[in-house]
């Protein structure tokens, strides 16, 4: 089983590509909470150069509060997180990571509906990339 789903996005630079997840997140009930830039982090605190390189922390609020009513720790899994990198070859891929793989390991059946919404959510968000 992947744990993640992923697109190249053509014709697209970076920032141009980083956009566009946010809009199909916003699209599919999701905000970005956090945005790590890992490049400027890594020369920040290692001096070392990296790819551009972005965690973009997804929520959808209704669909969080559900899981942690249902399991408090379920916190630990969220937000959901969507990447965005660029390749050597110039090329753009996002990747987003698949819910029901990061909570397999929870025994609580009741997120089972929750994971799978929120998957075909993801997976809307990767296909519709262009």
């Amino acid at each position: 089983m992947s744990y993640y789903f992923s697109k190249i996005i053509a014709g697209k630079n970076f920032d141009e590509a980083t956009e566009l997840v946010v809009e199909e997140l916003k699209k599919e009930g999701f905000g970005v909470l956090s945005e790590i830039n890992v490049a400027d982090t890594l020369k920040k605190r290692l001096d070392v150069d990296f790819k551009k390189y972005k965690i973009l922390g997804a929520c959808s609020p209704k669909h969080a509060y559900q899981a942690l009513t249902s399991e408090d720790k379920i916190g630990v899994f969220l937000p959901c997180n969507v990447i965005v990198e660029e390749h050597e070859n110039g090329d753009v891929e996002v990747s987003a990571v698949d819910p029901i793989a990061s909570m397999i390991s929870v025994k609580n059946e009741s997120l089972a509906g929750i994971a799978i919404e929120i998957q075909q959510k993801m997976k809307k968000v990767i296909d519709n990339l262009g």
